[in-house]
């Protein structure tokens, strides 16, 4: 029991960790295209 709590510990925290990457990463990604939009404006 304590090593399936253990390997979901570990799962909880991967997940953690990839959905703040992907944040990041999408949030790049709207700047970049925010920045593209704008310049195309002026």
């Amino acid at each position: 029991m304590s090593t399936f709590e253990a390997g979901y510990r570990s799962l909880s925290l991967l997940v953690n960790l990839t959905w703040d990457r992907l944040f990041y990463i999408i949030s790049v990604f709207l700047a970049l295209m925010a920045g593209a939009y704008l310049v195309s404006l002026f």
